[in-house]
């Protein structure tokens, strides 16, 4: 038995990633092309967690605008030129995998944020995993209107979060 890591994700990976997302995220079903799309315009983002020689997870990050949620289940069409923080999209592990696995993908994308002169960290908790978020740094901000009808498609616990990189 291998210990789990995080390794690039690749356009191969999608059914494995389709189906971990399934199961984890039931509520908030995204297309394949969705995923893949962040694949190709954000490659480094992208990871799986291989356990047991099996994908056993994965992650899904690119640079974006604070205060500004990506539609679920949308197509981002291109980065923003003004990105000014990295949008941690989707950390979904499957149980008998988890135990430091998130802390780990966020690890990397903290390294990822730094090295491309990104300030901050973003991202959406849902399904009640705010203590999660926060035990890595994050904070809740305070919603506006706008942000608030976002978040409303995410299901009723969904938070937006930062984590200030200059902070840490």
């Amino acid at each position: 038995m291998s210990k789990p890591h995080w390794h690039p994700a690749h356009i191969t990976d999608l059914p494995a990633i389709g189906a971990i997302a399934a199961r984890i995220h039931p509520d908030l079903p995204e297309r394949p092309e969705v995923f893949a799309e962040k694949m190709r315009l954000y490659p480094d983002g992208c990871r799986v967690l291989i356990a047991d020689e099996e994908i056993a997870g994965y992650g899904l990050s690119h640079p974006w605008r604070r205060h500004r949620i990506p539609p679920l289940d949308g197509f981002l069409e291109r980065l923003p030129d003004d990105a000014d923080c990295l949008y941690v999209h989707d950390v979904a592990v499957l149980p008998d995998h988890r135990g430091g696995a998130a802390r780990a993908y966020v690890a990397k994308m903290e390294e990822l944020a730094r090295a491309s002169g990104i300030a901050a960290l973003a991202l959406v908790s849902v399904y009640a995993t705010r203590p999660l978020w926060e035990r890595f740094g994050f904070r809740p901000v305070t919603a506006d209107a706008e942000l608030r009808a976002k978040l409303a498609g995410y299901g009723e616990s969904a938070t937006y979060m930062l984590r200030d990189l200059a902070a840490t």
